[in-house]
């Protein structure tokens, strides 16, 4: 756990290496996958920005390599640096980003769902080869696009078969062909 939701923002963080997933946890302990992140992203901005609660959790998807910046270095840093307005756009990209997540939430069959939320994995993660693990139990990854731990299983079965992907022994994923999992899932829907 990276940042956590609801905590003050006393802080933002600098992913220098690894990936992180942007997560919002319901009332009822419910997860959902907003957003992942990527080396070079920052992180935990907006509440040290506005004096406001943390609105999401944000966790470490690998090995992360993060910088620490306190809230009262920040904020001058920002304002003598006049960084507020290149803040505020990338704040805008993020919501759009988070919106788009939103429809497919509502709308997508879970195999589209599961298939988009590993390539945001893909993309930021830190491998080089184009293989990467993806340490979440299915449990996690299914709370984290909307459905049950059976239809993520279900999923990921055809794509297991065609070695597309593997499972761990830790009981995470080793995804070995992000582009044909998403031709797949674009194909079933």
């Amino acid at each position: 756990m990276l940042l956590r939701q609801g905590d003050p923002g006393t802080h933002v963080l600098l992913l220098a290496s690894g990936s992180a997933l942007v997560t919002l946890t319901g009332a009822n302990g419910e997860q959902t996958l907003l957003a992942v992140r990527g080396a070079g992203e920052l992180l935990g901005e907006l509440a040290v920005l506005d004096n406001q609660p943390r609105s999401a959790s944000v966790i470490a998807a690998e090995e992360c390599r993060v910088h620490v910046v306190a809230a009262e270095h920040f904020r001058p840093f920002v304002e003598r640096h006049g960084l507020l307005a290149p803040l505020l756009r990338h704040s805008i990209a993020r919501v759009r980003e988070a919106e788009t997540v939103r429809l497919e939430l509502a709308t997508a069959p879970v195999p589209a769902r599961l298939a988009s939320a590993l390539g945001r994995l893909a993309r930021a993660s830190s491998a080089p080869d184009g293989t990467y693990t993806v340490r979440l139990t299915q449990a996690e990854l299914a709370q984290m696009v909307g459905s049950s731990r059976n239809a993520v299983g279900m999923a990921l079965k055809p794509w297991r078969e065609q070695g597309w992907l593997a499972t761990t022994p830790s009981g995470g994923l080793l995804v070995r062909d992000i582009s044909a999992i998403q031709d797949h899932a674009r194909v079933q829907r």
